[in-house]
């Protein structure tokens, strides 16, 4: 990314010094770890001052761990299931039991890819109607065996194509927001990534709904709303400085209930400690919401979800 540019300077330089050490065979040790510091510093001090178009760019960083590598990492014998007993299996939506912490949990959630042509294997995280279906179905198996549901979203959108529109995709979406407020197990959701419009809220209404620190949810991508508001891609970063759709401002409306935070300079540079902390935030709230009985549990869903959303008269 642009931004982290300082970054790659330092790294450049520490490559030049063991190039040099090594050749010298003088000791650069000093100066190397006085850089390896300098860039632990540059990495907190970009994410503090991040702006809102640079959380979308984090956000989309192509290192950035996705739901696949957060499960391998949370969790055990994550065993996946496959298809929606209709259409077929889409591949923009995973999910499966697994083991977290010793206990059977229900994953679910998108899928980009790691590299080209799995990317497009699962359509850039774009799920179709099948897809949505195909996580109400597990939703549904999980709840047969009063297993508590943990759904991880990191979708640009759900897919747009007119083939989707056919099969139902806004009716499969609406579908899941309905059965989903009304799951008697216990659901969290988290917005790993990008969290854009009815492809996120499809597997996004839960008793907790949690977003990591360089996210983003909301109703639009800032690249389409600038073109439909100026007929240009070139207004973007107004657009996401407009949408509010930080994690911080999510936190503000009262549409989240955590921030979850990342290693310095985001998730990418140490997916391990970025999984271990979305864990504990997965195990604090299963915890929490495990207490209540079912029927009481709906209910505050409900009133949960139905308290969102103000207007401002002028």
């Amino acid at each position: 990314m642009e931004f982290e540019q300082p970054i790659k300077t330092l790294y450049e330089e520490i490559d030049k010094l063991k190039q040099t050490a090594e050749k010298s065979k003088i000791d650069m040790s000093d100066s190397i770890k006085k850089l390896e510091d300098a860039i632990e510093g540059k990495r907190r001090e970009i994410t503090s001052t991040l702006t809102p178009w640079q959380r979308v760019q984090l956000s989309r960083h192509p290192d950035r761990p996705y739901t696949m590598k957060h499960i391998t990492n949370m969790t055990t014998e994550f065993l996946e299931l496959f298809g929606d007993r209709n259409v077929k299996d889409d591949k923009a939506m995973v999910g499966g039991f697994a083991k977290l912490d010793g206990e059977t949990v229900m994953f679910i959630g998108q899928q980009k890819g790691i590299n080209t042509k799995m990317r497009q294997a699962r359509n850039f995280g774009m799920a179709n109607p099948e897809g949505y279906r195909k996580a109400l179905r597990l939703m549904k198996l999980a709840e047969k065996f009063n297993k508590p549901i943990v759904t991880l979203i990191d979708t640009p959108g759900a897919f747009p194509g007119l083939e989707a529109e056919e099969r139902g995709q806004g009716e499969a979406i609406a579908r899941n927001i309905y059965e989903m407020i009304r799951l008697k197990v216990p659901v969290i959701c988290v917005i790993i990534g990008e969290g854009a419009s009815g492809g996120a809220l499809g597997i996004g209404v839960g008793d907790r709904v949690m977003m990591m620190e360089n996210s983003w949810y909301t109703v639009i991508s800032p690249e389409n709303c600038s073109a439909i508001l100026w007929r240009s891609w070139e207004k973007k970063e107004v657009a996401a400085e407009q949408l509010k759709l930080t994690a911080l401002d999510m936190k503000g409306f009262g549409l989240v209930d955590e921030i979850i935070p990342e290693p310095a300079g985001g998730a990418h540079w140490d997916y391990a400690e970025s999984s271990a902390v979305l864990k504990s935030y997965i195990l604090k709230a299963l915890q929490e919401v495990k207490q209540e009985a079912p029927e009481k549990r709906v209910n505050e869903r409900i009133e949960k979800f139905g308290r969102m959303g103000f207007f401002d008269v002028q």
